[in-house]
C-alpha cells in the first residue's frame, strides 16, 4: 500500500474484515444524482440519507437487493422529513436492515473514527496496553508499545493507573480510561502512576503517532530445529511492512521452519492479506472476487516470496476474512500444513465510504474464493488436520497468555510435531502458474 492510503487518501478501498473495517475513504454522490436534486438536499439530513442510498443502489453485491424495492425504498427515505442527523441514521439503519446483510451497515462518526483507527494499524496517543487487574481491580499496564512515548518516558508492565489528568480511574473502565488519554499528537496527558517499591508519581507525556504493532514474532528452539513464531493479530494497514520485517529477521537467523498463527484474527484489509500471501509463495493463485454483474477478477502471486521454508497456520473459530483469504491461498497451494480448528466462514468484500458528515457506510461489494474456487462462505476453510482446543485448554491459554505459542499449546504442539516430520521438513516448490492477470491491479488501494 502507498503511503497517501496509509494517511487516508479519499480513494475508494476494500476491506474483508469479520469485526473490523478498513481506512477511512471519501466518495461522491452517485451519479444518478441531478443537480437540483443535490441543490434542494445539500446540507441536510436528507442528503445524508440518499448518499447512502446511492452508494448502495451503485456497489452492492446483489443487483435484486434482497428481492427488495430499492426504489421504492428510496421515495420512502425521502418523504420523511428529519429534524436531526440522528433521525436520519434511524432511517438508514432500518432501510440496510432489509438487505439481511449484517456487514453492509451504517457507523455513526464515532463508530466510523474508531473503526478507521483500528484499521489503520495507527494510534495518537502514548502507547500502552491496558486492563483491569483481577485481583487488585486497578487499572494496570499490560505493554508499553515499542518507539512509543510511554516507552521512552521509562512506563513499565505492571504499572497501575491511578489518575489521568487528576481524574481518578478508580473503577474506570479500560474503554473510558483510553478515551482520557489518547488525543491529538503534540498535546500532553499526565498519569498519575503506582509502582511495586515506589512512592507515587505523576509523569508527563506528549502524545505521538504511534504505529500499533500488529505482528508478533520470536525464534523458537524446539528440539534440533529453528523455528519462526509468527503471530498475526489483524490485517491492518501496517501489517503487511511488520510481516516482511518479521520474515526477513527469521530468515537471517536460519530458521528451519515457521509457524503462523492467525487465531483469533478477525480480518481486515484486503490488500493486506494479498500482499502477505506473495510473501509465502512466487506463483498461484491468491483469492477470486465477482461482483454483481457476475464479473470476476483473480489475484496471483508475482514472485516475490522471502521464504520457501516450510510453513504450519494455526487457525480458530475467530480466524475470519482475510484471515480466511491468506490460509485459503497458502492451503490450496499447498504452500503451508492449517492446523487447528474450523475457521468462520466470511466470503465477501466490502467498500468503505466515509459520508458528508463524518459519518461511514460499508458496502458489500462482491463474494470471494479461494484459488481452487472453494467458497466457504458460512462454512469456513477445513484444517488439513483438524485438531479444537477443548474447554479447559481454552480456558488455560486465556488465563496464562504466555503459554500461547509453546509445549503448552496443543495446536502449536501439533505444528511442532508435523513440521519436524520429513514430509514437511524441506523446502517447497510451487508449480508455474499463469502471469498475473491484468485487471488484478483493481484490486489494490
Amino acid at each position: 500500500m502507498n503511503q497517501s492510503a496509509k494517511r487516508h487518501s479519499p480513494l475508494q478501498v476494500a476491506l474483508i474484515g469479520g469485526a473490523i473495517a478498513t481506512t477511512a475513504t471519501l466518495s461522491v454522490f452517485g451519479q444518478a444524482w441531478t443537480r437540483s436534486v443535490h441543490a434542494a438536499l445539500q446540507d441536510s439530513p436528507k442528503a445524508l440519507v440518499d448518499q447512502v442510498w446511492q452508494l448502495v443502489n451503485r456497489e452492492y453485491v446483489d443487483g435484486k437487493f434482497n428481492q427488495q424495492d430499492w426504489q421504492a425504498t428510496r421515495q420512502s427515505l425521502l418523504n420523511k422529513d428529519y429534524t436531526s442527523n440522528e433521525q436520519a441514521y434511524v432511517a438508514i439503519r432500518e432501510a440496510l436492515q432489509k438487505l439481511g446483510d449484517p456487514y453492509t451497515r451504517f457507523m455513526d462518526p464515532k463508530q466510523f473514527e474508531t473503526l478507521t483507527s483500528q484499521t489503520s494499524g495507527e494510534v495518537s496517543g502514548i502507547g500502552i496496553r491496558m486492563e483491569v487487574n483481577e485481583k487488585t481491580n486497578r487499572l494496570t499496564v499490560i505493554e508499553a508499545i515499542e518507539n512509543s512515548p510511554a516507552l521512552r518516558a521509562g512506563i513499565q508492565a505492571g504499572d497501575e493507573i491511578l489518575a489521568v489528568d487528576g481524574k481518578s480511574t478508580l473503577k474506570m473502565k479500560v474503554d473510558d480510561a483510553s478515551n482520557l488519554i489518547r488525543g491529538k499528537a503534540g498535546s500532553t496527558v499526565t498519569l498519575k502512576l503506582g509502582r511495586t517499591g515506589k512512592n507515587t508519581f505523576d509523569l508527563k507525556l506528549t502524545r505521538a503517532t504511534i504505529e500499533v504493532p500488529t505482528v508478533r514474532y520470536t525464534l523458537k528452539q524446539e528440539g534440533g530445529r529453528r523455528v519462526g513464531y509468527i503471530r498475526l493479530r489483524e490485517f491492518s494497514a501496517h501489517a503487511a511492512d511488520q510481516m516482511r520485517r518479521a520474515i526477513r529477521n527469521l530468515d537471517n537467523q536460519k530458521v528451519d521452519s515457521y509457524v503462523l498463527d492467525l487465531r483469533g484474527n478477525p480480518g481486515g484489509l484486503l490488500q493486506a492479506s494479498i500482499e502477505i500471501a506473495r510473501m509465502w509463495y512466487d506463483n498461484g493463485g491468491i483469492v477470486k472476487t465477482v461482483d454483481r454483474v457476475g464479473s470476476s477478477e483473480e489475484t496471483k502471486a508475482n514472485r516475490t516470496a522471502l521464504t520457501n521454508r516450510p510453513l504450519a497456520v494455526l487457525v480458530d473459530g475467530n480466524s475470519a476474512s482475510a484471515s480466511e483469504i491468506l490460509t485459503g491461498a497458502l492451503k490450496d497451494n499447498k504452500r503451508a500444513v492449517v492446523i487447528g480448528g474450523q475457521t468462520f466462514g466470511k466470503a465477501l468484500v466490502q467498500s468503505v465510504h466515509q459520508l458528508a458528515d463524518g459519518s461511514g457506510l460499508a458496502v458489500t461489494i462482491a463474494h470471494y474464493y479461494t484459488p481452487k474456487g472453494t467458497d466457504i462462505n458460512h462454512k469456513g476453510i477445513t484444517p488439513d488436520i483438524k485438531l479444537d482446543l477443548t474447554a479447559a485448554q481454552e480456558r488455560q491459554l486465556a488465563s496464562n497468555p504466555d503459554l500461547i505459542g509453546t509445549q503448552s499449546d496443543p495446536q502449536y504442539a501439533r505444528a511442532i510435531a508435523v513440521l519436524a516430520n520429513s514430509k514437511f521438513a524441506q523446502p517447497v516448490t510451487i508449480p508455474n502458474s499463469q502471469p498475473l492477470s491484468s485487471r488484478a491491479e483493481d484490486l489494490k488501494f
